[in-house]
């Protein structure tokens, strides 16, 4: 598992499960010395974790797309985009991360979250083949 502090100024390094069902003698491996397949197996999990937070987060924002429909809100915030591309930016910035890659990302996360939050609010309406498969 990769272990990253809050106020990380450098990439996080990668660092194996101290579970006890996992012992590892070693809490803070060399990830020089890991094996490819390792390493391999670090990315697996660091993705099934990505995907697991886009799942969370969709789920999040489809409860904003009903509040926003209940509330007589408009789907769109632009201030509100602004600010979550602006924490996007500082947070890329925190753990050294290209911030133009991340706010990319975001942009991306954005945008699929308003088609999904239009086709909760317009349920009669074909879906839009967004790309995505």
């Amino acid at each position: 598992m990769v272990t990253c502090p809050s106020r990380l100024t450098s990439r996080c390094e990668p660092m194996r499960s101290n579970s006890d069902s996992d012992p590892d003698p070693d809490p803070d491996p060399d990830p020089d010395k890991m094996s490819l397949d390792e390493l391999r197996t670090e990315i697996q999990g660091i993705d099934r974790e990505i995907v697991e937070l886009i799942a969370r987060r969709t789920y999040v924002a489809d409860t904003i797309a009903r509040v926003k429909q209940d509330r007589g809100l408009p789907t769109t915030d632009e201030e509100q985009e602004q600010q979550v591309m602006a924490r996007a930016g500082d947070n890329a910035r925190q753990f050294d991360v290209d911030a133009n890659l991340v706010k990319a990302i975001f942009r991306l996360l954005i945008e699929l979250n308003k088609i999904e939050q239009n086709q909760f609010t317009q349920p009669d309406s074909e879906p839009e083949d967004a790309g995505y498969e």
